[in-house]
Order: C-alpha cells, then sequence, then structure tokens
C-alpha cells in the first residue's frame, strides 16, 4: 500500500512549494505530477517578482521557502522596478533562464530527504462518509493514501486551449488536460467557476533585428531574494519595442475570429494582463502599446515578446507580429493561445488553505482563481506547512495582512473571494508601509524557525543582523529626531555612506535600507494606523444611494465599475467587494461624509 502524510498533486509552483515545505518539515510526502522533467515550468513570461509580486517571493524567502534559492541560480538579469518611489513600494524583477529553473527544480526535489516524485494523472479524490480526505486515485488505477492531500492543478482542470477558431482539450499547449477531477470536487458541493489566461507567440531570437529594440539595462544589486547577499551580474540584455496603428488595424479588422470575441470562451480573464485583442478594444484611444523583448533562456534561440498575448488565428499572429518595429521578418515558433480552466470559488477556504467542507484537502493556486507564478508559490508554501502540522497533530501556521503580503492575499481570497483572476499589488495591503521587501526577514523568519522552515546557520546570521538593525536605531533615534536624520540621510533617496557614518558599525545594505525605512516612515506609520482605526470606526456609514462612483477622484476604473455593479449600501459591504484595497475605502469613507 502506497501511503504518505501529505500527497501534493501538480508541480508547478504551488506544487514545489507545497511539497519542499512538507518534506522539510519531516512528513513523509508524495509529489505526483502528470510529467516529471516539466516540474517548476514557466508556460508564461519567464519573470519572477516585480511590484507586490516581488514583495511574496521576498516572504517565501523568510519562510524558508524554494522559490528564491531557483532565482539566485537561474536569472539571466536583474532589475529593482520603481526606484524613483519610496522602498515600500520598490519592486525585485528577475528574468529567468526557464528550461535551467524548471531543471534545477526538478533536481532539487528529487534530492529532498522525506520527498517522492512520481508521474501521475489524478482522477479522483477518496474521501470517507464524514467528508475526510483520504488519498487519490490516479488514472491508471494506483490509489495513494494520506490524510493530507494539497492539489495545485494550475490551469490543468478541464483545460481548454483556444487558437482562432480552434480549440481542443490541454492544461498547456502539448500536454494533457485532467477532465475527471472536477467531478470529484464538484461532490463536495465545492462552488466552481471558470477563468481564462494567455500566452503570447515566440519568436525565432535569430529572426529580430535587435538594432532597432530599444535596450532595457539591468540594475547592479548587491541583494536578491535570498538572505545572504549576492552581487547580481547580467548575462543576457532584455529590449522595448510598441505595437503601432498599423498593429492595431490588422487586430481590429480580426477580432471577430479571436476566441475572446467569437464567444468560444466562457472564462473571465485576467483584468491586469489582458490579452492585446483586449488592449486594442478597451483603449481604443492609445496608439501604441510597450512589447518587453526577453529571452526564454540562455542557450535558447526564442524571445518571450511579453504585452502580446493573442487567441487570435497563426497567419493573423504573423500579420501583426510583422507590423512591429524589430519584428519585420520575425518567425514565429510556436503560437500564442489562450487557455480556460476550472477553479474552486477560494472563500470555500480556511487561512491555513484546508476546504471547509472537506477535512484534510488544501488548494493553492491557480485553482484558487489567482494568477501568477509568486502567489501560486506563497499559497503553495502556507499549504504545505499546514497539511505537514497537521500530519503531526501540531497547530496551524497562519499569517494575517497585518504581518505579510501573503498574509493579504489569503485574506482577501478567503473573505471576498474572486470575480476574475487575482493579482497582487501594494495597493491591496493596509500596512504596505510596514510590509517592505528590506524587512520581510525581520516579519517572518523567527515564527518560520520555530515550526522547523529555517536553517540553524541562516538563522543565526538573521538573529545577528536584526540586533544590529535594533541597536543602531535606538542609537540614532536617542541621538536625533528623525526630521533631523532624514535631513541626512536624504528625504527622497537613502544616503548609504551617511548612514552608515552615523551609524557607526558595519552594515549590510539590507540592514541600511531597513534602517532608512524606518526613520523616513516613522510619521506615516502612525498616520496609517490612524487610517486604519478609522476604517474600522466607518464600518456601518451609509453610502448614498446617488453617489457616481465613475466621478470619484481617485478611484480606479475597475473598483468604478464594482461599485457601479454590486451597488453597496455601507462601507462595509463595500470591503467585502473583491479587489477592494484600503485607498479606495477611504475615498468612499471621504465621499460619504461630504453627503
Amino acid at each position: 500500500m502506497y501511503s504518505f502524510d501529505v500527497i501534493v498533486v501538480g508541480g508547478g509552483h504551488a506544487g514545489i512549494e507545497a511539497a519542499h515545505a512538507a518534506a522539510k518539515m519531516g512528513s513523509k510526502t508524495l509529489l505526483l505530477t502528470l510529467d516529471i522533467q516539466k516540474i517548476g515550468l514557466m508556460p508564461c513570461n519567464p519573470s519572477i517578482g516585480g511590484i507586490g509580486k516581488g514583495h511574496i517571493v521576498y516572504e517565501i524567502s523568510a519562510l524558508g521557502g524554494l522559490m528564491p534559492k531557483l532565482c539566485t541560480k537561474t536569472y539571466l538579469q536583474a532589475r529593482m522596478l520603481n526606484t524613483k518611489k519610496g522602498p515600500a513600494v520598490q519592486g525585485l524583477r528577475l528574468q529567468i533562464d526557464k528550461y535551467a529553473y524548471s531543471d534545477l527544480s526538478r533536481k532539487t526535489l528529487e534530492n529532498i530527504a522525506n520527498l517522492s516524485l512520481r508521474n501521475g494523472m489524478v482522477d479522483h479524490l477518496v474521501i470517507d462518509g464524514d467528508n475526510n480526505i483520504r488519498g487519490v486515485i490516479t488514472n491508471d488505477g494506483i490509489t495513494y493514501h494520506s490524510s493530507q492531500v494539497i492539489l495545485t492543478t494550475g490551469t490543468f482542470l478541464n483545460g481548454l486551449v483556444h487558437i482562432g477558431t480552434t480549440n481542443f482539450p490541454a492544461g498547456r499547449q502539448g500536454e494533457s488536460a485532467v477532465a475527471s477531477l472536477s467531478q470529484s470536487l464538484a461532490q463536495l458541493n465545492l462552488r466552481m467557476g471558470r477563468l481564462k489566461t494567455g500566452t503570447p507567440p515566440r519568436l525565432l531570437k535569430s529572426s529580430i533585428d535587435f538594432s532597432r529594440l530599444d535596450v532595457q539595462e539591468p540594475d547592479s544589486l548587491e541583494y536578491l531574494f535570498e538572505f545572504q547577499p549576492h552581487k547580481s551580474t547580467s548575462t543576457h540584455a532584455c529590449y522595448i519595442t510598441h505595437t503601432n496603428e498599423r498593429t492595431h488595424e490588422i487586430i481590429r479588422n480580426n477580432l471577430h475570429q479571436s476566441a475572446m470575441y467569437s464567444g468560444n470562451i466562457k472564462g473571465i480573464g485576467p483584468r491586469y494582463c489582458p490579452s492585446i485583442e483586449d488592449k486594442i478594444s478597451r483603449f481604443a484611444d492609445k496608439t501604441s502599446h510597450h512589447i518587453f523583448v526577453e529571452p526564454e533562456g540562455a542557450d535558447v534561440d526564442e524571445i518571450y515578446p511579453s504585452g502580446i498575448s493573442t487567441s487570435l488565428p497563426i497567419d493573423i499572429q504573423k500579420q501583426y507580429i510583422q507590423t512591429i518595429r524589430g519584428f519585420e521578418n520575425a518567425i514565429i515558433t510556436k503560437p500564442g493561445y489562450a487557455v480556460e480552466y476550472d477553479f474552486v470559488l477560494p472563500d470555500q477556504l480556511y487561512h491555513t488553505m484546508e476546504v471547509k467542507s472537506a477535512r484534510g484537502l488544501y488548494l493553492a493556486g491557480q485553482i484558487n482563481g489567482t494568477t501568477g507564478y509568486e502567489e501560486a508559490a506563497g499559497q503553495g508554501i502556507i499549504a504545505g506547512i499546514n497539511a505537514s502540522l497537521r500530519a503531526q497533530g501540531k497547530e496551524p501556521f497562519i499569517v494575517s495582512r497585518t504581518d505579510s503580503y501573503i498574509g493579504v492575499m489569503i485574506d482577501d481570497l478567503v473573505t471576498m473571494s474572486v470575480d476574475e483572476p487575482y493579482r497582487m499589488f501594494t495597493s491591496r495591503a493596509e500596512r504596505r508601509l510596514s510590509l517592505r521587501q528590506d524587512n520581510a526577514f525581520l516579519r517572518l523568519t523567527d515564527r518560520a524557525y520555530s515550526i522547523g522552515m529555517i536553517e540553524d546557520d541562516l538563522y543565526s546570521a538573521f538573529i545577528h543582523e536584526k540586533q544590529i538593525i535594533e541597536q543602531t536605531l535606538i542609537k540614532l533615534k536617542t541621538q536625533h529626531t528623525c526630521a533631523q536624520l532624514l535631513r541626512i540621510f536624504g528625504e527622497l533617496e537613502c544616503n548609504r555612506e551617511h548612514v552608515r557614518t552615523y551609524a557607526g558599525c558595519d552594515l549590510s545594505e539590507r540592514a541600511i535600507d531597513t534602517i532608512y525605512a524606518s526613520i523616513r516612515y516613522e510619521p506615516y506609520l502612525k498616520r496609517e494606523e490612524r487610517d486604519i482605526e478609522r476604517y474600522d470606526q466607518y464600518q456601518e456609514l451609509l453610502l448614498p444611494a446617488e453617489i457616481d462612483f465613475t466621478h470619484i477622484p481617485g478611484l480606479s476604473k475597475e473598483l468604478a465599475q464594482k461599485l457601479t455593479r454590486h451597488r453597496p449600501l455601507t462601507i462595509a459591504q463595500a470591503c467585502l467587494i473583491p479587489g477592494m484595497t484600503p485607498a479606495a475605502i477611504s475615498l468612499l469613507i471621504l465621499q460619504a461624509r461630504k453627503k
């Protein structure tokens, strides 16, 4: 009999983190996936991080996860985004060699104690009469027993790929869809829906005229996502080009052939990563859109043109591609396509990622309505930790929206659910000034160490840096006011040498960032606390029936549309709308009080 403490179904980014965490904590773990050779594959943009998303990866690092380590060994270019803004909203983004990342993911998992990898398509869940999970059954009739099962199925549940008017079952192009597992979930009376995502055509690198493209320069950095310092190097260039009016004309004239506009696709697509057809339709006044031209791998003659995902027919894809500067002779190596798939409404989960109606069943990643490798990995590590703790009879591990972006994401999912693919933004966090990249380890590493996710040598280095930061802040704030320190250290940009001089001790780049941010944000953090108190105070404040959400200054078009559709009666009801942000709630409170 095949028996395990934890079974993880799916080898994507959620599955990797779940399996790694469960095994690391001592649970006998099985990872079942359709193809072991494709573990950790990046079917879409070969990059990790960015605004909000990068914060999640830092937190995975602080929790002892695997993604940050894989990134350090497989990145091609490193950039820090939003550097003209404050440290709370900056975001590290790494261009990744997708093939090296997948290969390293597999090799790393194969060498982890307590973890077994096997090929297999799960058809059914084994559930007893009290709705307790008891294992899984694969399509070849093998039963694997466990009281903890984590589903990380990505886009494979009843996956359907669309290219023009053609569609066929697949989780990704060239890979089988999982047809029967949705039926097991439906038998648990879980509410399910249908979402859509997409990818652009891949281009032959040697067919692109890079001399006509704008170069996107890398940054010189002292740290990546891991705690240990790492001086970044760039081995490959990234570029930028743009669509134009001729591109838009071809797409506009052929919208009826797009799977999105022909009515073939029923699933809801991502608002913040729309297809090029969506961009042309929704932003008709724009004459061009950015295309980020990025390598798929170090030794691969294939390019990823980010920003032009599509479900148009292949011949139309070729036509509009060749109107773009630098792509005049571009050859398509793989066509772009859309894929729609089943997901579970995530308000049916606990904060541990366990399904409320099925004890021992956990869900993580796109099955919960999210989009992005980082969001998936963040859910995966929490699911893996909690499945392992449950197997050991220990208390659950909960992260909250006050201590992490992962906590914000999970709380959003399980309390508000989703009505479109969920993506992390810094604006979703009420306490984003205190949830920064630089202090992720200070926020989470102590807790991760207590459950066995952090090695002793790393923890010792962390404690040493933590003590230096605390002692330095006490010293500086005793001798100077925050206003005086800001004049010395810089109002808008950190003067690192001045911080080192005044601190009087050896500081890492990350420690300097933390000290500077703590000083710079001190008065704003107090204001942030007051805003949260005000938010709680006005929960029952009535929103006037005649309020026009589309004319509230500062309110995003997305939220104005959702507010108009749902017409909440109170601030409390507005808070329940998926995607609602603290900043938007403040605007609503202001408008309601005016009325």
